[in-house]
């Protein structure tokens, strides 16, 4: 799998986890005027599971970041450093692109 492919997956990842977080912040705030021990004591638990979750679902999204902006950089030195070989992967990379739309 491919660097472009997996930080692809790692944003949908992170997005599917933000609408989670977001439905269950939903759900518990809709789920408020109802009373009962069982009820309290699930609430708390989901709270604190969600609480947990957010924290980490920030660190995740700082990882990938600092990983991205890494990837940009060392793209940038690399192209920087070395002009021709960039535009030889980009020619053969553009090439390999119009043959596979030209399939379709």
């Amino acid at each position: 799998m491919t660097q472009a492919a997996l930080t692809t997956n790692k944003d949908k990842f992170v997005s599917d986890l933000k609408a989670v977080v977001a439905d269950t912040e939903e759900i518990l705030k809709s789920t408020a005027d109802i009373a009962g021990e069982k009820v309290a004591v699930l609430r708390t638990r989901i709270e604190a599971r969600l609480k947990d979750a957010k924290a980490r679902l920030e660190d995740a999204e700082a990882i990938l970041l600092d990983k991205t902006k890494a990837a940009a950089r060392a793209t940038d030195d690399f192209v920087h450093e070395e002009p021709w070989k960039a535009v030889g992967v980009a020619a053969i990379v553009g090439v390999a692109v119009g043959v596979l739309i030209g399939r379709r």
